[in-house]
């Protein structure tokens, strides 16, 4: 009978770890260990594939032999057109690997930065306290895909996403400065993390009001200045045109999302036009609707927060109760996935764009027993869509029909629901209900 018992309550705790939050940790560390395998079975046994490394190391060289004018840094795939940031952190990985001609100590690289990633996302997933550990395995094994952007490709993507998870790290620190000042440098390497700075705006504005965001946003800004300094100096309009350059096509034969449209549609500045005008009205829904969870006017926002009324304990967001991380964390990853859906093209690597923030957007609204499965297929087709290879009519349509379920079960899951407040009973009506009784 005792041993029974044991065996029973190693079974419970075997189902506690795999659906309660608190075990992320312990879950976390797990997948961690076997992560370092994977990547290094990844290394060794499947070929390295030659993309853009090369001509990244190219157009760092150009730096490093003296040319600090933009439009003179280019490689084999055309012109350079990331921002300083990348030229630098790119430039100490061609010095490392002695000018690039060492791919497979880069690929060593550039496993350590999976590992870093992976636990600044899962120390994101511990104070947030939502999505079941289970879910985990998902997000670490089981992406191809992810590996191989990685650890077989080399892209910048990842770099900048690594040091984006940093910077959400110190904001739910509370260290909003340093926080702000790592946005900036992750903006620096590739320009996909402003898809998060609507949210970081409402935030600082939340957090601090107008004025008291100016210094914060001051230093976003400064640091982009000092980075491309060097630059600004020699040729400013070169500069700021080619690293920041927002009108830029994208070839078609790329594509992974708009590959059932016809590729005069895609290329049509008109249809550009009409997914910026989708992406900004599903940042003002979101920001008046699901985001700014006070009855008051979302304008209250630009007063100093002291002289703002309290908020109103009737409407109280399902997604965060009592968890301020959970809050921050949603603002900015449901910021990101509203850009990616309205992206005018996204490209295989820009799966790490938003994968690992997908566990967060489908968990953190409250989730029935029979959600469960559903929520699973949907990263399971997402992931089949990013492995499709080259993309299709159905695989592009199928990302279409995810996304949209996504952004459905974010709007109603987090809907603010009343919450009745019933006053104590005043000493005079008990008193008079003891006199009845």
């Amino acid at each position: 009978g005792r041993g029974a018992a044991v065996l029973r309550r190693a079974w419970r705790e075997r189902r506690a770890a795999l659906l309660e939050p608190r075990y992320t940790p312990l879950v976390a560390a797990c997948l961690c260990l076997a992560e370092g395998g994977v990547n290094l079975w990844v290394i060794r046994r499947v070929p390295y594939t030659e993309i853009d490394w090369k001509a990244y190391m190219q157009e760092v060289e150009g730096f490093a032999n003296g040319t600090l004018d933009y439009t003179q840094l280019k490689g084999d795939t055309g012109p350079l057109v990331y921002p300083a940031g990348f030229v630098y952190i790119f430039l100490g990985l061609y010095h490392a690997t002695g000018r690039g001609s060492d791919i497979r100590l880069a690929q060593y690289l550039f496993a350590g930065l999976y590992l870093l990633n992976l636990l600044l996302v899962f120390r994101i997933y511990c104070r947030t306290n939502k999505v079941p550990p289970y879910v985990f395995f998902f997000m670490c094994c089981a992406s191809y895909r992810i590996h191989s952007i990685f650890v077989l490709r080399l892209f910048n993507d990842p770099v900048a996403m690594a040091i984006l998870f940093l910077a959400i790290n110190f904001f739910l620190e509370e260290r909003w400065s340093w926080g702000c000042l790592l946005f900036s440098l992750a903006v620096s390497v590739k320009m996909n993390i402003l898809l998060f700075a609507p949210g970081l705006l409402f935030l600082l504005l939340q957090r601090f009001g107008l004025l008291g965001c100016i210094p914060k946003l001051c230093i976003c800004a400064l640091l982009q200045v000092v980075l491309g300094l060097p630059f600004l100096l020699v040729n400013p309009v070169g500069y700021l045109t080619r690293s920041f350059d927002l009108g830029r096509q994208f070839q078609f034969k790329w594509t992974v999302n708009w590959r059932f449209l016809p590729e005069e549609v895609f290329q049509n500045r008109v249809f550009h036009a009409a997914l910026l005008l989708a992406h900004l009205a599903g940042l003002g829904l979101f920001a008046l609707h699901r985001w700014h969870s006070s009855k008051e006017s979302i304008l209250t926002l630009l007063k100093d927060p002291a002289k703002r009324k309290p908020a109103s304990p009737r409407l109280t967001p399902p997604v965060c109760p009592l968890n301020a991380g959970a809050w921050i964390v949603f603002i900015l990853f449901s910021s990101n996935f509203l850009g990616v859906c309205c992206s005018r093209s996204l490209h295989y690597q820009f799966y790490v764009w938003y994968f690992h923030t997908l566990p967060y957007l489908l968990w953190c609204t409250p989730t029935t027993k029979l959600a469960h499965m559903p929520k699973v297929l949907l990263l399971g087709v997402i992931e089949l869509c990013w492995n499709t290879y080259p993309s299709t009519v159905c695989s592009s349509l199928s990302l279409h029909i995810c996304h949209g379920l996504i952004l459905l079960q974010l709007w109603y899951g987090t809907a603010p629901t009343p919450v009745s407040h019933t006053p104590p009973p005043s000493r005079k009506s008990t008193a008079l209900s003891k006199k009845a009784q």
